[in-house]
């Protein structure tokens, strides 16, 4: 014992319950009543193949490579053509009425007027590992198979085509060498460039009150869309968080002609929204060498700390 009466074995058991108290309170979830909410989360999409029809959920988890519900993962199936290069409803508008969900184990595609497929959920490791090219960027996929191919193809009447499937161990793209504003550290599948996209309801509502032909949400195809906010507040938000989900805003998203697609028809307009948002969204002339003259609509954001969102969350703001 020493003069005080504590033996030593005490007293470090002590300073390690102290240091322990500060671990965990730089790692807990900030005190939610000293927050600010800025919204609630009013709907969830997870768009599993890239440029196809997306999948509303009431929860999903919040991964660093974007939203997971159960099998299903937000672009992580990719269609390429013979040489690789992905195909989008940029030049395949009816891509957009495809679906790919999923039920007791089976992958299903499925479009109107169209005999379902069922897929395994994960392609035989005996298909074949492709190299294929998202805007430029070299990344590989797991072939879906002959049946998958012959199905997307037929659909869309068009050159032959594949369906690809990204795995745990394939290495993902960076989204650095899209966009400089992003870390080093983020990466994506078949994502553009971010993990998640995230717009408000009152910025859609804003939008389509200047214009005669109503848009949907699903013509941005956002990850998570909140309501209870001011017209584009999320344009300056920096840091948000929804349960545990920490998320960090890098920057706006450019808009391109695959907004003007009919998510319920895929009929390409080829004009709006895009003229009515390059009316009022393209950014400040200071910033033309980040986003040159694509209006913008909506953020990008990545993970900061992971966890489950679900629709009627609260979000709060953490750092404006």
């Amino acid at each position: 014992m020493d003069a005080s009466g504590s033996s030593p074995v005490a007293a470090l058991g002590l300073a390690a319950v102290a240091l322990g108290i500060v671990a965990w309170r730089r790692t807990r979830p900030r005190p939610r009543q000293r927050l600010r909410q800025v919204g609630t989360v009013s709907q969830l999409w997870i768009y599993p193949i890239k440029s196809c029809k997306g999948v509303s959920v009431c929860e999903a988890e919040c991964t660093a490579m974007g939203l997971r519900c159960g099998h299903l993962r937000d672009r992580f199936w990719l269609v390429v053509n013979e040489d690789g290069n992905m195909v989008t409803a940029r030049q395949e508008p009816r891509m957009v009425l495809i679906s790919l969900t999923c039920d007791n184990d089976t992958l299903t595609l499925g479009a109107a007027y169209t005999k379902d497929l069922l897929l395994p959920i994960t392609p035989p490791t005996t298909n074949p590992l492709l190299q294929c090219r998202v805007h430029g960027l070299e990344v590989q996929g797991r072939d879906c198979g002959e049946a998958a191919a012959q199905w997307i193809t037929s659909f869309l009447k068009t050159q032959p085509v594949r369906l690809v499937h990204f795995e745990p161990h394939m290495r993902p793209r960076s989204s650095r060498q899209m966009r400089a504003k992003f870390r080093p550290k983020d990466q994506v599948a078949y994502s553009d460039a971010s993990p998640f996209l995230v717009l408000s309801e009152a910025s859609l509502e804003d939008l389509n009150s200047r214009m005669e032909k109503i848009v949907k949400a699903t013509n941005f195809r956002p990850n998570i869309v909140i309501s209870g906010c001011g017209v584009f507040a999320e344009d300056s938000w920096n840091e948000l968080l929804i349960g545990d989900v920490e998320l960090k805003r890098v920057m706006a998203c450019t808009r391109c002609l695959l907004t003007t697609v009919d998510p319920s028809t895929g009929v390409m307009d080829g004009k709006e929204p895009l003229e009515t948002l390059k009316s009022y969204r393209l950014c400040d002339p200071s910033e033309q060498s980040l986003y040159g003259k694509l209006p913008l609509f909506g953020q990008y954001f990545v993970l900061e700390n992971p966890g489950t969102v679900r629709v009627g969350d609260p979000v709060y703001l953490l750092s404006q």
